[in-house]
């Protein structure tokens, strides 16, 4: 195809050789292949109005590859608006032979932009099943252009992951996590800093773990993962979180949603007095007499709560060792777990393979089967995760009671006033069920907080 200046130019030649007179030279940016092009639409409308009864142009192509626009030339045609049309490369007559070889040029032209666009997405789709991603690289990665294939940006695949692992932990809104990633000085691809839309874009991209979706259909790429599925799964999870509707409070009171009235079983609200915050009952069942609670005496029933729970250092050091011999004692348990993640590792993808021949065969349409694969090529990304962790510790299962000795270790620093939050988080770990009665936080507790409490 020529470039456009020489499209001109040999057009201009052509004018000067048939002795047409050119009233204006138009030069279109838009594809001819979707109706709706702005500057064919004013030579269109110059014409019906008489400014002038011809065209040239250098190939039917050039004024339309799509039925719509080539309808209204060859109406213009018809209807005598049209007088002319000169082309180059092509020769039109105004009879019905040449009317019928136009609308046969423009047809053609048609055919060939939507075979050349399905062949590009033939390709494209192509490249997504050898685990290639056809298009531009998301923020944390690049376009290798040598290897044609995606690799991690080494400046911000760090700052990606990191992004999530702060998302994770609980704190962080969208907005704050923004703020956060300005202070990082992480920007987009333009170098300006991430806006919301970015944020919460790069959160809910399915390609940080290795999944890529392609024109609706899911496929497992070959480009190194930033994130794990199971880090990329608790965002998700915290996201829905955030976006239920909340009601903005003046002042935060860090023990709301903990407790229901033991009278009525309504929640429990507060509300700020003379610089205190108290705890009463919503009654929103009709009159409750349960009384109000101040925020510093039911801080300090969390904290006794806490402290009553709490492992002795002697206590817990015993422990630890106990846990460490178990741990030695259990790592020949491990090789059985790795054989069975990988067996179902197998058999995963054996259930791949069988759905794309029934799906081949006309078995399974097509939305079965891209709704099916989806969940099948999660399921190997959670088995993936599984052997992946079961590689860096042989001893997995026992992680847990390990967490939950240290926690209960360190129960006595959570017990502390000073963070109020850290408190209300640390009781629901041992608390059920807690209720406000007379002035009074009841409660059971959790298994195997139990154990300790007994």
């Amino acid at each position: 195809m020529l470039s456009i200046e020489a499209q001109l130019f040999e057009l201009r030649l052509a004018a000067e050789r048939e002795r047409l007179t050119i009233v204006q030279e138009f030069v279109e940016a838009r594809t001819a292949k979707i109706p709706g092009r702005p500057i064919f639409d004013d030579v269109i409308s110059r014409i019906e109005r008489g400014e002038a009864q011809g065209i040239l142009a250098w190939h039917p192509d050039r004024l339309a590859r799509n039925s719509v626009d080539g309808g209204r030339i060859v109406y213009l045609v018809d209807t005598g608006r049209l007088q002319s049309l000169k082309f180059p490369t092509f020769w039109f007559e105004n009879t019905p032979q040449g009317k019928f070889m136009l609308n046969i040029a423009f047809a053609q032209s048609k055919h060939f932009s939507d075979n050349l666009s399905e062949n590009v997405k033939r390709g494209m789709r192509q490249k997504c099943r050898r685990g290639e991603w056809p298009d531009r690289a998301p923020l944390g990665y690049l376009n290798d252009k040598i290897g044609r294939k995606v690799v991690a940006d080494p400046l911000k695949a760090a700052l990606v992951r990191r992004m999530f692992e702060e998302f994770a932990k609980g704190s962080h809104t969208i907005e704050s996590l923004k703020r956060l990633t300005r202070s990082w000085g992480l920007t987009g691809r333009s170098g300006k800093p991430l806006v919301t839309f970015m944020v919460h874009k790069i959160l809910t991209d399915s390609f940080y773990y290795g999944l890529m979706k392609w024109a609706g259909e899911c496929f497992r790429g070959n480009h190194e993962p930033i994130v794990s599925k199971e880090l990329f799964d608790r965002v998700q999870q915290l996201l829905k979180r955030r976006m239920k509707p909340h009601q903005v409070r003046k002042h935060l009171f860090p023990f709301l949603g903990l407790a229901k009235c033991a009278n009525c079983g309504c929640s429990i609200t507060a509300q700020r007095q003379k610089g205190h915050s108290y705890y009463h009952c919503t009654k929103k069942r009709g009159h409750c007499g349960e009384p109000y609670v101040r925020e510093e005496e039911l801080s300090r029933q969390i904290s006794d709560a806490i402290e009553s729970v709490a492992l002795p250092t002697e206590s817990f050091e015993k422990m630890i060792a106990e846990w460490a011999k178990e741990r030695e004692a259990s790592r020949h348990q491990m090789v059985d777990l790795k054989q069975k993640a990988a067996d179902e590792l197998a058999n995963t993808q054996g259930k791949l393979d069988r759905l794309l021949d029934a799906h081949l065969n006309g078995v399974v349409n097509t939305s079965e089967y891209l709704a099916k694969k989806e969940f099948l090529l999660n399921r190997k990304f959670e088995i993936d995760g599984k052997l992946t962790q079961l590689n860096r510790s042989t001893i997995s299962w026992l992680e847990p009671l390990k967490e939950f000795l240290e926690a209960a270790h360190q129960a006595g620093q959570s017990a502390t006033r000073e963070n109020l939050e850290a408190q209300k988080d640390f009781f629901r770990r041992i608390g059920l069920n807690p209720v406000l009665k007379s002035r009074k936080l009841s409660y059971s507790y959790h298994l195997p907080w139990s154990i300790l409490a007994d």
